[in-house]
């Protein structure tokens, strides 16, 4: 069986699948591209609505993270991490005021000699 004799050769029906192919091939790129980059601008978007103070750091890292997603990664914990916050709570367990000790506890009796 040649090409030639095969359903959709040199038919108009073959032009028209490969359109339609090619356009939910374009479709499908353009869809996951957008997703990818929603979720990439998913840490500036999270400063922008806290008012982030470092939201042009946070910003740099995000585009940097297009080539070193490690940074993307930093611009994420720099988004969601309340940094103030944070050190608030070090400097409070830094400056908590210690228990007294107390004596250490002997469970062990002292040993009476009966003689």
């Amino acid at each position: 069986m040649s090409l030639m004799n095969m359903p959709f050769v040199d038919t108009g029906f073959d032009t028209g699948l490969h359109v339609v192919a090619s356009v939910v091939m374009l479709g499908t790129l353009a869809a996951i591209g957008y997703g990818f980059w929603k979720f990439h601008e998913l840490p500036i978007n999270k400063a922008h609505k806290r008012q982030h103070q470092q939201l042009g750091l946070i910003t740099a890292l995000t585009w940097i993270g297009f080539l070193w997603h490690w940074v993307w990664v930093l611009a994420v914990i720099l988004a969601f991490l309340d940094g103030e916050q944070a050190l608030r709570r070090i400097r409070d367990i830094w400056r908590e005021p210690v228990a007294a000790k107390s004596p250490p506890h002997n469970d062990t009796t002292e040993e009476v000699d009966h003689a």
